[in-house]
């Protein structure tokens, strides 16, 4: 068991205990915003456990959300397109576009945060699927990032388009904005996630969904959310 310092320890006293979830999301993202003590702008996170078996293919759960109110990081677009393609990611915002960049991934280059591809040149970037597949990096039809509409994509990116994908123990990682955003906000973009991921429950899933719901700052301890609320959402 790790041990936990006296500034968590003094956070961990102002939040509700994890045997009691609360019933108001803009509750929790209000006690992890209060708990919250590091000296930076930390993230806020939520952790989903959801009753699924990601060793079988129809029980994968991923999708992709554009968070209303961004994550409060601003994400460095790389946009693999040639032709006309190539200004239209520059001129939405892309911060790197062009067919070099295959050969400086392939020297290890990975400084960017989302790389979008047009399925024309596919045929060059599916080289890159060992480095950047374990990375998360690798452009996928999916999840958005692998389309001839690449301003709409880099403009979706920019704006808090997040990508997500249940791990193999069955839990969902995301940002949902950082501890400077208002209670509002965080509500509205945990709101938006849950939504999604409700959403996106495989057919194939059966039992409960929704098992646990959790949020917290980097740094800070965990807030149960009640995971009825979205048992009910998904059950309409």
């Amino acid at each position: 068991m790790p041990r936990h310092g006296k500034q968590y320890l003094n956070a961990a006293g102002k939040v509700p205990a994890r045997a009691t979830p609360v019933e108001d999301p803009a509750e929790a993202v209000r006690a992890v915003k209060q708990a919250a003590f590091a000296k930076f702008d930390e993230s806020v996170e939520v952790a989903v456990r959801l009753g699924v078996d990601p060793r079988h293919a129809d029980q994968i759960v991923r999708g992709t959300v554009v968070l209303p109110h961004g994550t409060g990081k601003s994400a460095r677009v790389l946009v693999l397109a040639q032709g006309e393609k190539v200004r239209e990611a520059e001129e939405a915002g892309a911060d790197f576009v062009g067919l070099e960049y295959v050969a400086k991934i392939k020297e290890g280059w990975t400084d960017f945060d989302v790389a979008v591809a047009t399925p024309d040149v596919m045929g060059q970037v599916g080289q890159l699927g060992r480095i950047l597949g374990p990375r998360g990096l690798m452009p996928s039809p999916k999840a958005g990032t692998v389309t001839f509409d690449v301003a709409k994509a880099v403009r979706e990116i920019k704006a808090g388009k997040i990508e997500f994908r249940v791990d193999r123990t069955g839990n969902l990682h995301a940002p949902i904005g950082r501890v400077s955003f208002t209670p509002e906000a965080l509500a509205a973009n945990l709101e938006a996630f849950m939504d999604t991921v409700v959403r996106a429950k495989p057919s194939a899933a059966k039992g409960t969904y929704i098992r646990t719901v959790t949020v917290s700052s980097t740094m800070g301890p965990g807030v149960r959310i009640d995971p009825n609320l979205y048992r009910r959402v998904g059950a309409r």
